[in-house]
């Protein structure tokens, strides 16, 4: 079956799933292998369930049912798919990708422009070869702009995703050294982040660019580009950070007015986002105080630089995700909180660094011995031999130690500070904060 005969299909069922479980009345089942997993075999089950068609790559020709579509590739197939449906929707399309604060800045972009405009954005961080085309196929014609966010653990990773997508506006949110393991170098992680710009480019787009960070400002000069960044009112969009302590209030500018934004963003480096949000609901001519009152009415969720005052302490959590650039910027910032409580931090390792990773948590170690923190809890196993370097530094292989050392020594009337790589699951402590 080719796209035009599938897509005629999903037009009458455009609702579509990749989970048995989870299969909406009339939807299309697409069944995704992986490593660990092949849903070719739970595709009579979606059926069984609710889904009008379940679409597979592996299946008993002998075997007849009208509602089995049997394809070369599943995957391949579902991302023809939604680009086919991409290009028939007509509406513009916004491509999100960095190293760092992407979901955020999708998140403050999406809900500025929900002001004035039908916005579908990815949800969650479904930002991969999967959740790119998912969030396409959530679009109907209802819908006036599409926020999409592309995430990259390899080269050529934007540039696949771009294809699918096919964006008409690209912001690339920073660089930084993430995902080493599959990059290699942190200039391969410029390349591959700047094939964003290069699809932008090529098809006559425009960019979204921080005028404050050398490396994006010159990968875009010769683009068709709308600059933003700090305390510069010749820009397109500027502002000042005002406060932080810890969350980041702001002020900017349109045209001869001042308005002063109080988010429920915890930590400074979060000014480069909320500015960048400001400058794309700008563009599309949203109201400065709705552009305003639409950043401060965002909060945060999944544990990404998260405020909590529990009975014991008071929390920042930021662990969903962590890499050298996000942790040495989040632990300057929380260094810099003015408080009368000790301060201690709680930090998981890094992953994904490939043959830097001990390299890069040295340079954290060597962060913390010149840092006043009274307590400093590193967790995970490329600590074990390290923490002997530093001071008040105390050692758990896993979040389970670090969980009974909690039970059995309590910590209270603290300021802490929480943050590591989602897969070492930090979050399960801070019911014990």
């Amino acid at each position: 079956m080719d796209v035009k005969e599938l897509y005629s299909i999903f037009c009458k069922y455009p609702k579509v799933t990749t989970d048995s479980r989870i299969c909406i009345h009339d939807s299309i089942f697409f069944a995704l292998k992986g490593d660990r997993f092949n849903g070719n075999l739970f595709a009579e089950k979606a059926l069984e369930s609710g889904c009008a068609y379940a679409v597979v790559d592996e299946w008993d020709d002998n075997v007849k049912n009208e509602r089995i579509i049997k394809v070369d590739n599943v995957l391949t197939t579902l991302q023809n798919l939604a680009n086919f449906h991409r290009k028939k929707l007509k509406i513009p399309i916004i491509g999100i990708t960095g190293t760092n604060g992407k979901t955020t800045t999708k998140e403050l972009i999406a809900i500025s422009l929900s002001r004035e405009f039908k916005v579908v954005s990815t949800q969650g961080n479904l930002n991969n070869h999967i959740g790119v085309p998912l969030t396409l196929l959530a679009m109907d014609k209802s819908h006036e702009i599409g926020v999409v966010e592309m995430g990259a653990n390899h080269p050529g990773d934007i540039k696949e995703l771009c294809a699918i997508a096919e964006p008409d506006y690209g912001i690339i949110t920073n660089v930084g050294r993430a995902h080493l393991e599959g990059f290699g170098t942190f200039e391969n992680v410029i390349s591959t982040k700047s094939e964003l710009y290069d699809f932008i480019r090529n098809h006559e787009g425009k960019v979204f660019v921080n005028r404050d960070n050398k490396i994006l400002f010159d990968l875009s000069e010769d683009m068709d580009r709308i600059l933003y960044g700090m305390n510069d009112p010749t820009l397109f969009a500027s502002g000042s950070i005002a406060d932080a302590t810890p969350f980041l209030e702001f002020d900017w500018n349109f045209f001869d007015s001042s308005y002063r934004v109080k988010t429920r963003l915890v930590g400074e480096y979060n000014f480069d986002n909320a500015i960048a949000a400001v400058a794309i609901a700008k563009y599309f001519g949203i109201n400065a105080e709705r552009i305003s009152a639409a950043l401060e009415e965002y909060e945060p969720t999944n544990y990404r630089s998260q405020f909590m005052r529990t009975e014991k302490n008071d929390l920042i959590i930021d662990t969903y995700n962590a890499n050298p650039t996000s942790m040495k910027t989040a632990l300057d910032f929380f260094s810099s909180i003015p408080t009368l409580l000790p301060k201690m931090v709680i930090l998981g390792e890094m992953k994904e660094l490939g043959d830097v990773s001990e390299e890069e948590h040295k340079k954290m170690i060597t962060y913390l011995e010149k840092q006043s923190f009274s307590l400093k809890y590193l967790v995970g196993g490329v600590f074990k031999n390290l923490v002997k370097n530093c001071d008040n530094c105390i050692y758990f292989e896993n979040v389970d130690e670090l969980i009974k050392e909690l039970e059995n020594n309590p910590v209270k009337d603290h300021y802490i500070f929480i943050k590591g790589s989602h897969s070492v699951q930090l979050e399960k402590a801070i019911g014990y904060l």
